[in-house]
């Protein structure tokens, strides 16, 4: 596990890195940095939480997080992975924000939960950008449709998108898309109904969060493996 010392250092590098792409962009804004804390032990949420070196938390797996909430109590809490519609009973008094709606059998279901805890539950609508069959996501071109559909949800409240692009060589490509991301989200800032609040954006982690920031608009990055060092698990990385 990473020490104390070093995770301070790696806070305050990306941190760093962060400003220089808000300069880039000229942008006057924040980004929230998410912990993607996959794999890693209860000790580092302790050290995270004791420490105050940040403020979000977020998990793939449900499991994790049902395991770990208790040790980081005063964390803000995301489920940034997939979420499989029979788990959401398990986090939805835990999370304070879901990255990964993508299906109305989900949405069904983070209703039905929300409304037994009394909730309104705040989502990201996930964007599948390269149209990659391993990732889930929806297609870009389905997305007004998809929002339409959650007018018959209303303890679900959308708060913007999330994505996660191609590991892609082509630095080009990859900043196209990104600008692509950026149109969607602002078109949904003027299109979607009152009732939503759409203010994230959450695109970018270890390999680009800078690119995330200065031409994806990006004010949510959710970083692992810089932060944290590598740890695997079953051939799993984290963000």
């Amino acid at each position: 596990m990473v020490t104390l010392e070093e995770l301070e250092q790696n806070i305050n590098k990306c941190k760093a890195r962060m400003e220089a792409a808000l300069q880039r962009a000229n942008r006057t804004d924040t980004v929230t940095l998410v912990g993607a804390t996959k794999t890693q032990p209860k000790e580092l949420i302790q050290m995270i939480q004791d420490n105050k070196l940040l403020d979000v938390v977020g998990e793939n797996h449900v499991q994790e997080i049902v395991e770990k909430y208790e040790t980081g109590d005063k964390l803000t809490w995301h489920m940034i992975g997939q979420l499989q519609s029979n788990k959401v009973k398990y986090i939805i008094d835990k999370v304070a924000l879901i990255h990964s709606l993508d299906r109305e059998s989900l949405a069904q279901e983070i209703q039905k939960q929300a409304t037994k805890h009394n909730k309104i539950m705040d989502c990201l609508i996930e964007i599948n950008m390269g149209s990659e069959i391993t990732k889930g996501g929806i297609e870009k071109e389905n997305l007004f449709a998809f929002m339409q559909m959650l007018d018959k949800y209303p303890a679900i409240r959308i708060r913007g998108l999330m994505s996660v692009l191609p590991n892609l060589q082509d630095k080009e490509a990859l900043k196209k898309m990104y600008i692509e991301l950026n149109s969607l989200y602002e078109e949904l800032k003027v299109k979607a109904d009152k009732r939503h609040q759409i203010d994230i954006l959450s695109c970018g982690m270890t390999n680009d969060f800078e690119m995330a920031i200065e031409f994806g608009g990006s004010n949510m990055i959710r970083l692992g493996r810089v932060l944290f060092g590598e740890r695997d698990y079953g051939g799993k990385a984290n963000g």
